[in-house]
């Protein structure tokens, strides 16, 4: 079954805003719009739950209630344990937090951590500060023609067995490209190594089967996900456990709080619960069924299926321009629907102009500068960056490529 644009659609308050609405959205890679599900579970908190929650007192045990629902569901969409999902400020901040207790972990050891130049800063440059403490950081450079990462590369800095993390993209937020999460991990788990994975640029197309990808942690963000300002952590009980605590000392036995040290925003806890409430609506429309699990594979399969077919129309106009550099696979079934490309000036201006003519997207380097600069792009030019979702509509994409050809 394909997916039904318009009940899509119907659920997001943005295409009804009239700020909003009168233009095409494909600025989803900095924050997709969040579904009415989540808004309204939001409001409703604030009105009526805005309290200490947990206390006796039917404010409180309701708001509790919802945290504990968000995390609930999102763990059984996922697959995995409700200890084994945690909430932070942002992915930046459970990423530093994570690196922090690495650093404890492999102190004094003579453990090797391997990162890429395909991340975003934030899966690359806590890790590699940790070369400070002596730990040794290796790089698994990308192609600089392609972008690609090539596992053969990867497996040997595995070889000597002395790495002990791999810290890698599901796929890049210019490069786009999906990586085989499930491959990657099982080399590095043979290996004697444990995996981290920056899911923030890949989940926004379909919420991950974790036991499918074999990693130890996941990290994404709810905001560019149809939800609120938060950083949703997938930590697996044994890393978890194995790793020191970083939160309060009386905290350390309890999974969640263990590596979340700052107190967690309730309110968006909660709304995070119309997450689930968004895909199960999607699942029951759609005829899929099953546990929380398999309807989330489900809706995954839709979404995919329908950011393919929508975003393959613009990656055929750019291939075919000569005066740009499209980044990133030329298939839309192998990357994500976040398209960056070169162009012969700066790229500001650009999306500038585009805005002008009812098109929202931007341009610049998207906190991405080890992978701009490792494939030759002058960050002062920067890329133009226009992304997709699900509920990106082929009229949007005819909308972007009518823009382009006037302003290119």
């Amino acid at each position: 079954m394909a997916l039904d644009l318009d009940f899509v659609r119907s659920q997001f308050p943005a295409f009804s805003s009239p700020v909003l609405s009168s233009h095409a959205f494909f600025e989803n890679a900095g924050g997709s719009y969040p579904c009415a599900q989540v808004v309204n579970r939001l409001t409703r908190f604030y009105t009526d739950r805005k309290v200490q929650p947990y206390a006796p007192y039917p404010g409180a045990q309701a708001g509790g209630a919802e945290m504990d629902e968000a995390r609930t569901r999102l763990a059984a969409m996922m697959g995995v344990k409700r200890e084994e999902v945690s909430f932070g400020p942002s992915t930046s901040a459970n990423t530093y937090v994570l690196a922090q207790a690495v650093r404890q972990w492999l102190r004094g050891t003579d453990g090797a951590i391997v990162v890429t130049n395909q991340d975003h800063e934030a899966n690359s440059g806590v890790w590699r500060r940790l070369a400070d403490e002596g730990i040794e950081v290796r790089e698994w450079a990308l192609d600089p023609a392609t972008g690609s990462l090539d596992p053969a590369a990867l497996s040997k800095l595995l070889a000597d067995g002395k790495v002990r993390l791999v810290c890698f993209p599901h796929c890049s937020n210019v490069i786009a490209e999906v990586n085989d999460v499930a491959a990657i991990s099982a080399l590095a788990a043979a290996a004697g190594a444990r995996t981290v994975v920056d899911g923030v640029s890949y989940a926004p197309h379909g919420f991950p089967d974790i036991p499918a990808l074999g990693c130890d942690v996941y990290l994404f963000s709810a905001y560019k996900t149809f939800g609120p300002h938060q950083g949703i952590m997938v930590l697996r009980e044994a890393f978890g456990f194995e790793l020191p605590g970083q939160a309060h000392f009386f905290n350390h036995g309890t999974l969640y709080k263990r590596h979340t040290p700052a107190g967690p925003d309730h309110a968006q806890v909660a709304a995070c619960a119309g997450m689930a409430d968004y895909i199960d609506a999607l699942a029951a429309h759609h005829g899929v069924s099953g546990d929380p699990a398999a309807r989330n594979r489900g809706v995954h399969d839709l979404m995919r299926a329908q950011e393919a077919a929508v975003i393959q129309p613009l990656l055929d106009y750019l291939s075919a321009r000569n005066d740009l550099r499209l980044i990133g696979p030329r298939d839309a079934a192998l990357r994500a629907p976040t398209v960056a490309v070169e162009l012969a000036g700066a790229a500001e201006p650009v999306s500038e102009e585009l805005g002008r003519r009812g098109i929202a997207c931007w341009a610049g380097d998207f906190y991405a500068v080890r992978p701009l600069q490792a494939l030759g792009i002058d960050l002062d030019k920067g890329v133009l960056r226009m992304s997709a979702v699900h509920y990106t509509s082929p009229d949007d994409v005819a909308r972007l490529i009518t823009a382009l050809d006037a302003v290119l």
